[in-house]
């Protein structure tokens, strides 16, 4: 495949063979929350955001597997340097309890192992105090453990924000505020309080600032004289830097202002969920780099390859045991992957690009002036075209599959792209062009 010229080619989607393997998975998973019937061809042709289906369609995946394939397939930015490589077996160790080398000498490994990931997201969040590294599974573990080491430093309430999404394991789940269907009939962690996220343009309509004794739903609450909750009974705040799963909503300026001055006002414990946002695509290493908060924690995961919670020492528990994963801080190979994305990233530009390459989709879509859409939103390569109803997205997603390019739904009624971080103009143009096509199909 040369990623140069190819372009998407779509026969039939999905076609026979993508049924038989979706319904060959589907005798024995769990229902879940498959978007479509693609079937990526893990033998076929595939780089950057090119790939091959079962049935030899070629599609333009503008999905990068939701953040998790920051750089598309078989990109030779990661696959040259982990050809030098040779495998072994077990590549997933009980990393809590045992230590790996990875040849060379610890300060200069032949290749990175998960010490040097955790060296090198201390070296990304340095500016915030942060110093240390607890290595997990997923983005929901990383999430998990950022609140744990936030309630074993004191107190028992907490802040999350209305649309948030945190994860799926039975403590995070009481910090969603995205679905109901995330959190119905499961039990919840009690003390949370759901306050308003305020991505409003122009003056603020959606509750966030109110004519209450502090100005804003939270300083209302923790007001010394007339507030209903005592600050030190609040072990975090936490804070997606932009909202994914609630619908790539960007915080307003003052929001983000109030939020540093509570932070400061109340001590308060923060939290950045920079699960889906962080890794560059938003133009910074992490989202919340744009905002004039500093986090006390930033929980990691999806293009790191493994879930990580990166604080400083002072946060984290000393006692040994109080937070452990075996399997976690082993997976080697994972690790691997994680520090060679970093690497990529800062020694190609690519968080220039990704401001480059999403101004120029944004302006394709915004210049088109599509009768359905009603907002077009993101930072960087977090980019999202809201519309007119839940509808129109769902059936704008199936022509885009039809044409051969990959979307996903966010929000209510709102369509999300997460190019890959290289992506080129060319290839914007394409899945911008294809993303027009779609819409206009059904409007």
């Amino acid at each position: 495949m040369d990623r140069d010229t190819v372009e998407p080619s779509v026969r039939s989607m999905p076609g026979d063979r993508a049924r038989e393997w979706a319904e060959y998975h589907g005798n024995r998973a769990a229902r879940s929350t498959y978007v479509y019937d693609f079937v990526w061809d893990l033998t076929g042709e595939a780089e950057g955001p090119f790939c091959t289906d079962v049935d030899d369609n070629v599609l333009l995946d503008f999905t990068s597997h939701v953040a998790a394939a920051p750089l598309g397939y078989n990109n030779p930015k990661i696959m040259e340097r982990a050809r030098e490589f040779d495998l072994v077996d077990p590549l997933k160790i009980a990393g809590q309890d045992f230590y790996v080398g990875t040849g060379g000498t610890a300060a200069d490994p032949d290749l990175p192992g998960p010490a040097h990931l955790m060296d090198r997201l201390t070296e990304l969040t340095s500016h915030y105090g942060m110093d240390r590294v607890f290595l997990s599974n997923s983005g929901a573990e990383a999430v998990e453990n950022g609140i744990k080491i936030c309630y074993a430093d004191g107190g028992h309430r907490a802040f999350t924000f209305d649309g948030a999404f945190h994860g799926r394991t039975l403590g995070v789940l009481s910090l969603n505020r995205s679905k109901t269907v995330h959190r119905k009939g499961y039990p919840e962690v009690p003390g949370v309080v759901s306050v308003p996220y305020c991505s409003c343009a122009g003056e603020c309509t959606c509750g966030w600032k109110t004519d209450g004794p502090g100005g804003n739903a939270i300083e209302d609450r923790l007001h010394p004289d007339q507030g209903v909750i005592d600050p030190d009974e609040i072990a975090y705040l936490i804070l997606e830097p932009i909202q994914g799963e609630g619908g790539y909503r960007t915080p307003s300026d003052e929001f983000v202002r109030d939020i540093a001055a509570i932070q400061d006002e109340y001590d308060v414990h923060v939290v950045a969920d920079e699960i889906q946002a962080g890794l560059g695509r938003t133009g910074e290493m992490w989202a919340v780099d744009h905002t004039p908060v500093e986090p006390d924690v930033i929980s990691a995961a999806k293009g790191l390859r493994v879930g990580a919670t990166i604080a400083s020492q002072d946060l984290f528990p000393d006692e040994k045991g109080r937070i452990s994963s075996t399997w976690g801080a082993g997976a080697v190979l994972d690790s691997m992957y994680g520090a060679l994305t970093l690497d990529a990233i800062e020694e190609h530009d690519l968080m220039d690009d990704a401001v480059a390459r999403g101004r120029q989709l944004r302006e394709h879509v915004t210049d088109a002036d599509l009768d359905s859409v009603v907002d077009v939103r993101g930072r960087g390569l977090m980019f999202a075209v809201e519309f007119d109803t839940k509808d129109r997205r769902e059936a704008v997603i199936e022509a885009c599959l039809e044409r051969g390019l990959l979307t996903l739904g966010c929000g209510y009624k709102t369509l999300r792209l997460l190019p890959p971080m290289d992506v080129t103009e060319r290839e914007i143009d394409i899945g911008a062009s294809l993303l027009v096509e779609a819409v206009r199909s059904v409007e």
